[in-house]
């Protein structure tokens, strides 16, 4: 019994102080992004540019790995090879090449995103049912997403103010539950002293 609630109580710390550091280095990123954007930026450019080198070799491998049990393997190799020479020159042309990627998946991105919405919406007005609002919401993000490829500053700005607050929020939300879980943990402990108590 006694191990039992040594490995609950290790458990707990682990927990509680990974929540907190987390949290805290979570914080940290976000007013680093928020203070220093260009530099934020540059590093941003340099992980994209190494995952897609990283991600390239990998799907390369398992391309080989799976061509005698996958009959169309090639499109994994392909793949990896477009992956990799995107990421070489992601790292030669470093890091303009990686933003301008960046900038044109985001404004792919919701260009797609709003095409599936448009259809949805046609989908639902076939089917008599409420359609309005999934169009409006197609048509605005065709809009964003244009603008997006458009504005490649205001696009890079944009993601960086998305990151920095999705850092801070949560950084934060980390902290909250480290400070729930401490005081479950000492509403725990009272109510096991008062059965005791009581017994």
């Amino acid at each position: 019994m006694q191990t039992a609630a040594a490995a609950l109580q290790n458990a707990y710390h682990r927990t509680k102080w990974g929540l907190i550091i987390r949290g805290l280095i979570s914080i940290a990123v976000g007013v680093l992004i928020i203070a220093r954007p260009m530099a934020s930026i540059a590093v941003l450019a340099l992980v994209i540019a190494i995952w897609a080198l990283v991600d390239g070799i990998a799907q390369v491998v398992r391309g080989f790995d799976l061509r005698h049990v996958i009959k169309h393997s090639w499109a994994l190799i392909l793949t990896g090879v477009i992956g990799i020479v995107f990421g070489v020159a992601a790292l030669y042309y470093y890091p303009v090449v990686s933003l301008a990627f960046m900038v044109l998946w985001v404004g792919f991105w919701l260009i797609s995103t709003g095409g599936l919405g448009i259809y949805a919406a046609v989908v639902e007005k076939r089917l008599g049912l409420s359609w309005g609002s999934t169009l409006a919401f197609g048509l605005f993000s065709v809009i964003v997403g244009f603008a997006a490829a458009m504005q490649p500053r205001a696009t890079l700005a944009g993601l960086m103010a998305l990151l920095a607050a999705f850092a801070l929020v949560g950084g934060v939300a980390q902290l909250v539950g480290a400070a729930k879980l401490h005081k479950a943990k000492e509403e725990m402990e009272e109510r096991v002293e008062g059965m005791r108590r009581s017994a």
